[in-house]
């Protein structure tokens, strides 16, 4: 039986997303993203609590990050948990992050106007777009919708 890795998250952005370019012009986007929740303790007294989320996108999906992600940002996020290891001075380090599939960006209509995204036309930003989602599959295939 197969098993299933699914993450979904509403927070906001930490920061801007560092982008890194490799040789072969593929690029990585990772930024982080808070959660937040309200609890009442034993007493009736309400504490916010926050959580901290490493996120990472590539190829075309961090190339929309780049463009249109700004720290303080609300957002809605679908993706997977990675975690990689590497040795540092001798000790075995490991670091778990969300891999992210598509995201969209939330808030009201003027705060996203000038960063939605036409799939149909990369890199050209209309003026009343249908929706602001991304995904890691619609950002890498260019196609028409054109019906003739």
């Amino acid at each position: 039986m197969s098993g299933i890795n699914k993450v979904i998250l509403v927070g906001n952005l930490g920061k801007d997303p560092e982008i890194r370019t490799f040789e072969n012009g593929s690029k990585k986007a990772s930024f982080t993203i808070a959660t937040s929740e309200t609890r009442k303790d034993k007493d009736g007294n309400r504490s916010e609590f926050t959580e901290w989320h490493n996120i990472v996108c590539w190829r075309n999906l961090a190339e929309i990050a780049e463009k249109y992600l700004t720290k303080g940002k609300q957002i809605y996020l679908e993706g997977k948990l990675r975690t990689r290891s590497w040795e540092e001075n001798g000790t075995k380090r490991y670091m778990t992050e969300i891999e992210a599939s598509t995201f969209t960006m939330l808030g009201t209509k003027n705060d996203n106007a000038e960063q939605k995204v036409s799939n149909a036309t990369p890199g050209i930003v209309p003026p009343t777009p249908p929706e602001n989602t991304y995904t890691e599959a619609e950002a890498a295939t260019e196609t028409d919708d054109l019906p003739f």
